[in-house]
């Protein structure tokens, strides 16, 4: 099959700058696939913030998470990014030094090809689209580097998938990974990782409106969606957190035990926060690409086809950055110590103090902000 060279589409602002924090595509051409087939004519969204130097020396990839976007941080946008802790002018991810990209993961639906993407036939993938694994995105990945004229990243970085991805960038691409942060993940999805996620894609599948996949223009299956949400942010939280924010307290004055009729009862306020998860997701994202991620990541095992843990790890020539989340209940710290020892070399893991669990790595990341910026960035 006969790749065809990546195009880029930019905007450029007055000074000939591409406009930081606004979306960018490139076409990849045709992306075989390691389960078999292959999507054709694939498009990457991207954002991007400060100037690449001459040398293409100053790049760094930042990934993001399962339903994250490419919006690190602010730009020629004044919407928040999710980074903002740590990457802009001045910041350890200093947008007046670095090159920063983000890319929208193939399967996504923030203008990545994905399932709500336009077939060859003129319509949306659905049910067609295809197993992707993270594998498969750093692929199409690097031919965007490609385009941009990226022959190495000083910088991989990322969080929760986000990490995973920054991972197998380090292991498929040595050679082009300079410095890599794995942050708040281990070296693959455990059997409870994938048993969590499993229940989330089952939600969504099991919703009537689901059709298999094929939804579009008609009923969406957002109470799938929602559910999904909901099983996967118990996830995010601690038991601790939840307990300290809600406890047993009714929503308002919805009290369940006001013995009302079956199914018509009131609501705990920890109910009514996972209401409200749901419904906020199901206005922004793509059921499909749910779906198409969360397998994506239930795939993650930078060994696989590699060998032992450690010889899959032995190729990788990045310095790394390793850091958990200590209240992390999905991702557990254990992970990322299992991974440090695996590391060639001798790798510390750093720790985000944070009670609320998982989601530390997006609220808490400015702790990180020093010893990221002594280990990469200096």
């Amino acid at each position: 099959m006969t790749i065809a060279a990546p195009s880029v589409t930019s905007k450029h602002n007055e000074n000939g700058r591409t406009e930081d924090g606004t979306l960018k595509y490139v076409s990849i051409g045709a992306l075989e696939l390691e389960a078999g087939g292959f999507l054709p004519d694939v498009l990457l969204a991207y954002e991007s913030w400060g100037t690449l130097n001459a040398d293409a020396s100053n790049a760094v990839l930042i990934e993001h998470a399962l339903t994250g976007s490419t919006h690190v941080a602010r730009g020629g946008s004044d919407e928040e990014g999710w980074w903002e802790q740590l990457v802009g002018p001045g910041a350890t991810i200093d947008t007046d030094r670095w090159f920063v990209v983000s890319v929208n993961i193939v399967g996504g639906c923030y203008g990545s090809t994905g399932p709500s993407s336009n077939a060859p036939d003129g319509k949306p993938w659905g049910s067609r689209f295809p197993l992707v694994t993270l594998r498969d995105s750093t692929t199409a990945e690097a031919r965007l580097a490609d385009a941009l004229g990226i022959d190495r990243w000083h910088a991989v970085i990322g969080g929760s998938m986000g990490g995973a991805r920054a991972l197998e960038w380090a292991v498929s691409y040595p050679a082009r990974v300079k410095n890599c942060a794995v942050i708040a993940v281990g070296a693959y999805s455990t059997a409870e990782q994938i048993a969590f996620a499993q229940a989330q894609t089952l939600a969504i599948r099991q919703d009537p409106a689901f059709n298999g996949g094929d939804y579009y223009g008609g009923a969406a299956p957002e109470a799938g969606l929602a559910l999904a949400r909901r099983i996967a942010h118990i996830t995010y939280r601690s038991a601790a957190e939840l307990d300290f924010r809600f406890g047993r307290n009714a929503q308002d004055d919805e009290s369940p035990l006001q013995a009302p009729a079956l199914g018509e009862r009131g609501r705990y306020q920890v109910e009514s926060y996972l209401d409200h998860q749901g419904h906020k997701l199901v206005r922004r994202f793509d059921a499909n690409s749910y779906v198409a991620l969360t397998e994506a990541l239930m795939s993650h095992d930078v060994s696989r086809g590699r060998g032992s843990l450690k010889e899959a790890l032995s190729i990788a020539e990045a310095n790394f950055f390793v850091a958990a989340v200590n209240s992390d209940r999905l991702y557990f710290p254990e992970q990322s110590r299992e991974l440090a020892e695996a590391l060639p070399g001798t790798v510390e893991v750093h720790t985000i103090e944070a009670p609320i669990g998982h989601d530390g790595f997006l609220t808490e990341i400015g702790q990180l902000g020093p010893q990221l910026g002594a280990a990469f960035f200096a």
